[in-house]
């Protein structure tokens, strides 16, 4: 029972963009038909990836076992602490919005998604996590891999060459 609740460390970071996106698809479409109960499995999938890792989530199943591995690059390791606090961020954004959306406020949860596919879309896209940036800062941690290098490279390959 305890190897079921444990949280892998490291993580591959293929992988968490995986979910990452999985999360993005699923808030577009949760935007799309403006249905709450479309926050459920995003709110259990924050809780089981939260407890568990990739053990309970179907999300992170299907990412671990069937995206991953078919993936024929290069797969970059990151430590299992901070990825776990981003997971548990936004199980807090999904929750408070799931509850926000029963409770009759729906601008809450709207802003609240807003926010989770800011950062989903961020980690999948340019694999900048910001929960980790958030972990690195408050626990002073050693082992977090500082992303600056990878961040600067990506904007700069997003930004288009003038000439």
């Amino acid at each position: 029972m305890d190897k079921l609740f444990q949280f892998p460390d490291p993580v591959n970071e293929t992988s968490a963009r995986v979910v990452a996106a999985g999360v993005v698809i699923q808030v577009v479409v949760f935007v799309l038909f403006r249905e709450g109960w479309l926050l459920v499995p995003l709110v259990y999938g924050f809780l089981a990836r939260v407890l568990t890792g990739p053990t309970l989530s179907p999300l992170g199943q299907f990412a671990t076992r069937i995206v991953t591995p078919r993936l024929k690059i290069e797969h970059r390791l990151a430590p299992g602490p901070p990825k776990r606090f981003a997971q548990g961020i936004g199980l807090g954004f999904s929750g408070l919005a799931a509850i926000g959306w029963a409770v009759g406020a729906p601008g809450l949860s709207y802003v609240l998604i807003g926010l989770l596919v800011v950062a989903a879309s961020l980690e999948s896209v340019l694999a900048v996590c910001l929960g980790c940036i958030a972990y690195r800062f408050i626990w002073e941690c050693e082992d977090c891999t500082d992303i600056s290098e990878r961040l600067r490279v990506a904007l700069a390959s997003s930004v288009p060459a003038t000439s």
